[in-house]
């Protein structure tokens, strides 16, 4: 049993596999969100906002998603010896149940701070950050033995050649490594990144990006142009949804977004791949995989905040209960039943003490 109340892949553990799920190298931020703005801020003016929260970011939200979703995790990630990196810390490895032994303590130095407020449907960003003084000469460790790893390949972490030999091991452990690649700031979208493919199993970006780097007009395009580099090649599309190969199987789907109130996108692309990864190691078939991340993402665009709004079991087994007792007619409804019914075979089996988002730690720190 996971520490979630619900173990996604009890079938198929046995004796002799490795310890972790998924493993994760990246930088831990302590983001501040701010909610319920009236305005943007403007020079010389004060603006309230409504809500607050705190809680780790960067690549504990991955982290997060991860581990609420039922998946063993371990993280790589460097810690500040101040209050900010205590508190991420604590938070993580205590509350969230993310496994840290491959990660290190630094003195003489501070957390990366991120503060993002949410407004019009969108948000903004600021952020504080640099490397610790002797990063390089005390770096993170080799990979735990891992089913699998998640990767942004656009990171400064995973850039530099420690980065990269830390995924060439993981890929050599055999490792099934879901790669991103985020948006590229300087617009020139270079090929290398599709280079660096060669030892990814499934690469996951949004609709632009995929374009970009593939000089492709259109999302399905760019979506056969990547199922030619990894075997399972997923452009997520927004409100209309996903769109996915699996090059070893010969499936491909378009699964439609749900129909939801977004609040706040902030992370929803980290449990939308982290929900993929769950459903690839659990061996389901492709449009469920994908259905599944589709619906994480979707509950997670419902709440403020990156990690604070990652859902666990028993927000998925909450939806699916609401959905198939909706008694709704329409075409919409049907599909969706229709759709998600896989969870039915699923749902039963969650404990009713599984974790609920308003349940999981970092919500208890908030007012958002």
């Amino acid at each position: 049993m996971s520490e979630t109340g619900y173990d996604p892949l009890a079938r198929i553990r046995g004796e002799g596999g490795p310890d972790f799920d998924v493993a994760l190298w990246g930088t831990v931020f302590l983001d501040i969100v701010l909610t319920g703005l009236d305005g943007k801020p403007a020079g010389g003016t004060e603006v309230f906002a409504t809500g607050m929260g705190s809680c780790p970011g960067g690549i504990a939200n991955l982290a997060v998603a991860a581990s609420r979703l039922g998946l063993r995790t371990s993280l790589a990630a460097a810690f500040a010896e101040d209050s900010y990196g205590e508190f991420c810390w604590e938070t993580l490895a205590d509350q969230e149940h993310i496994d840290l032994q491959s990660s290190r303590r630094y003195c003489r130095w501070h957390s990366p701070v991120t503060v993002s407020y949410a407004i019009d449907d969108d948000r903004c960003m600021v952020t504080h950050a640099h490397r610790p003084p002797d990063y390089h000469d005390n770096p993170v460790t080799a990979p735990p033995a891992a089913r699998a790893v998640i990767a942004d390949l656009g990171s400064d972490d995973l850039r530099e050649p420690a980065g990269v030999a830390w995924l060439e091991q993981a890929h050599a452990s055999g490792s099934l490594i879901f790669a991103d690649a985020g948006w590229d700031s300087s617009g020139a979208w270079s090929q290398e990144m599709l280079d660096r493919l060669d030892h990814c199993y499934a690469f996951t970006p949004n609709s632009v990006e995929a374009m970009a780097y593939t000089r492709t007009a259109t999302p399905q395009d760019a979506l056969y142009s990547l199922a030619d580099r990894v075997p399972l090649a997923v452009v997520t599309n927004g409100a209309h949804g996903a769109l996915a190969i699996d090059s070893a199987t010969g499936e491909e789907v378009n699964v439609p977004a749900l129909r939801v109130p977004a609040m706040d996108a902030t992370g929803a692309g980290d449990v939308f791949g982290a929900a993929l990864v769950v459903g690839t190691l659990a061996q389901w078939s492709l449009t469920e995989r994908v259905a599944f991340a589709t619906l994480c993402s979707s509950l997670a665009v419902q709440q403020f905040g990156g990690s604070l709004a990652a859902p666990g079991w028993g927000d998925i087994a909450q939806w699916w209960h609401e959905v198939r007792d909706s008694g709704g007619t329409t075409s919409y409804d049907l599909a969706v039943r229709r759709r998600y019914g896989f969870l039915e075979d699923i749902v039963p089996t969650v404990p009713q003490g599984a974790v609920h988002r308003a349940q999981a730690t970092i919500a208890r720190r908030s007012d958002v």
